[in-house]
């Protein structure tokens, strides 16, 4: 949402164990660059990216804003060529709720999920690299349909903020930079976090994605499939106006999903990397 644009925290926010995490002085501004000064351009990228992977052993995310395709493709090339890179990418739409973003960039300048994603998923697919990455989609995905919709269009994984932070009281108060979140949830200020009653807004949370997760599986279960990984681009309509009516995903976007090699949530289940016997 905010290409060329650094980060801004706002010095009410910093408490000591901030400052000391980050080197930063209590009570002023820490304005981030746009740049990364750990390394330059795609190539640089992708030999941090594995720098950390050998420090830490973990996988390693490239989240970064869909702009220039020509930048992906050079990453997806250098991956093809080496097998070097990131383990998961994820795409976050401009109908994400951060702050961070101006508000001339929020409205006007990115883009909604469905478009980026597109454009990023058929970089990978026309390498045969989908595979090879996990897929994670962010940005208003937090209710059953649009994440199906999610799934049918290739993501692996849906990211879940704005609907979980309501689930606990969040009300969208858009104080979260002043530090002065009237629910205690977005600041720094104890007197104000006290105002978040743990165990009750837990239940409240667990509730949210209980039921999330049970009508998702009934809208799959509804298409005639075990899984959401099972949903494709012929599975979902679009409106495209009155005078194509409405459209599948497939048609609408020129392009298919790689079919995931799912057996049943049985195998999945008896999985050794997942916990089974």
């Amino acid at each position: 949402a905010k290409p060329g644009k650094g980060g801004v925290l706002p010095g009410s926010k910093i408490t000591k164990e901030i400052s000391e995490i980050r080197n930063v002085p209590m009570g002023e501004d820490v304005l981030s660059p746009p740049t990364h000064s750990a390394f330059e351009g795609i190539q640089g990228l992708v030999d941090f990216v594995e720098e950390i992977a050998q420090e830490t052993g973990l996988p390693i995310a490239a989240l970064i804003p869909v702009g220039k395709l020509e930048q992906w493709e050079e990453l997806a090339d250098i991956m093809k060529a080496t097998g070097k890179g990131p383990d998961f990418i994820t795409v976050d739409g401009g109908e994400g709720g951060t702050g961070a973003a101006p508000p001339s960039f929020a409205d006007h300048v990115s883009l909604p999920w469905v478009y980026g994603f597109k454009d990023l998923y058929q970089v990978f697919q026309n390498r045969e690299m989908t595979e090879e990455l996990v897929f994670i989609a962010s940005g208003k995905l937090g209710f059953p349909a649009k994440a199906a919709m999610a799934f049918s269009m290739g993501a692996d994984v849906v990211n879940v903020a704005r609907e979980a932070m309501i689930s606990i009281g969040c009300i969208q108060a858009q104080a979260c930079h002043n530090n002065s979140c009237p629910t205690g949830i977005a600041t720094q200020n104890k007197w104000l976090q006290r105002g978040i009653v743990v165990p009750e807004k837990a239940g409240r949370l667990a509730s949210y994605f209980k039921k999330f997760n049970k009508e998702l599986l009934e809208i799959t279960h509804a298409a005639g499939y075990e899984h959401p990984c099972q949903f494709d681009m012929r599975d979902v309509d679009v409106s495209i106006g009155d005078t194509n009516m409405t459209q599948t995903l497939e048609y609408t976007y020129k392009y298919q999903k790689t079919p995931v090699p799912f057996e049943s949530m049985q195998s999945l289940k008896d999985c050794v990397h997942l916990g089974g016997k």
